[in-house]
């Protein structure tokens, strides 16, 4: 159970639920200690004695939804160049892009380790021959001690979960799916391409085999205001879910929903700073407390982005949130409510 007293800090006996792969062994164990969230590095100190970075890749995949398999053009907020570094270019291969990478973070930490980060479009996308060469040129580069693949809920088929549970059983694997949002309508309406169902299922079928699981939403989709978005932290706790990612909607310069802001700029709620840690707050009281939050924001590139500009870093955001949540005297998982 939850604990609902609280000191100036929230002290919260949180069970952690055995959510890693069989190559490490999870006890289920309880602690008691002053509590906010769970977050990534703590995450990652449990499983890696180094510190860990993760470095991003386009390994030169697709999307369904790009190439006509299911649409052209991507999903509606879509624009890859947001989050992709310069070194993140499909005429360099893998190896080059880590090693370039490496160098680029050894400069300020020389004794870390990696993670290959398959980040751009659909990286389960592929015959899974072709992503099996991938995956494991990634791992012989030295210093990189694991995986994290993005993709989506509809590209996981039986063969590659196979081959990726396996590799889970020898190394650091975590597939990280886009959710985006739990409302069919809503992902009708950015052109995601799928159904919740089918993100339910995925992640039930990779928690299942043994592989660590991660998920992504936007806060702030066009039609979900603050009900909506809470009804989604419960829906979202409920997945076997590891790891979770949330940033805040952004205009993105060159994508359809920017043309849509601009027909129909009532139909959008930008949130202010402010106004988006209260409802990160809300959100996270909702979640279920071993979900460790990886994230909370996302940056674009100045050129790129159109609305909301806060002129916060990453840790600038995360500082004012604690001091937030401090505030409120309030945790992640107080108010889930175990199905």
């Amino acid at each position: 159970m939850i604990s609902t007293s609280f000191s100036y800090f929230c002290r919260v006996p949180v069970r952690i639920q055995p959510t890693a792969g069989p190559w490490e062994d999870f006890s289920t164990r309880q602690m008691e200690q002053p509590f906010l969230y769970n977050d990534l590095t703590s995450f990652l100190r449990k499983h890696f004695k180094e510190k860990m970075q993760k470095i991003s890749l386009n390994a030169g995949f697709s999307c369904p939804n790009r190439d006509g398999t299911l649409g052209y053009g991507g999903c509606t907020y879509c624009n890859n160049q947001t989050f992709n570094p310069d070194y993140c270019r499909t005429d360099k291969s893998v190896t080059q892009q880590l090693e370039e990478g490496k160098a680029f973070f050894a400069r300020k930490y020389p004794n870390m380790k990696y993670l290959a980060y398959f980040q751009a479009y659909t990286n389960t996308y592929a015959a899974t021959a072709a992503l099996r060469e991938k995956y494991e040129e990634a791992l012989a580069v030295e210093g990189v001690a694991g995986l994290v693949i993005g993709t989506r809920p509809d590209c996981m088929p039986d063969d590659l979960l196979d081959y990726l549970a396996r590799l889970s059983r020898r190394t650091f694997v975590l597939v990280e799916y886009g959710i985006e949002s739990t409302n069919d309508r809503t992902l009708q309406r950015i052109h995601r391409g799928h159904d919740y169902r089918t993100t339910r299922e995925a992640v039930r079928r990779t928690a299942e085999a043994g592989i660590l699981t991660g998920g992504h939403v936007i806060l702030g989709l066009p039609g979900e205001e603050h009900d909506e978005l809470m009804r989604q932290a419960e829906e979202i706790a409920r997945l076997p879910l590891t790891t979770l990612k949330m940033h805040q909607l952004q205009l993105i310069r060159g994508t359809r929903m920017a043309r849509d802001f601009e027909e129909h700029p009532s139909q959008f709620h930008l949130y202010t700073a402010d106004e988006y840690i209260d409802l990160v707050i809300d959100y996270m009281e909702r979640l279920r407390p071993d979900i460790v939050l990886e994230r909370f924001v996302s940056q674009s590139p100045k050129e790129l982005l159109i609305a909301p500009d806060w002129g916060l870093k990453n840790h600038e955001f995360t500082a004012k949130l604690k001091k937030q949540m401090t505030r409120r005297q309030t945790c992640q998982g107080i108010l889930y409510k175990p199905s």
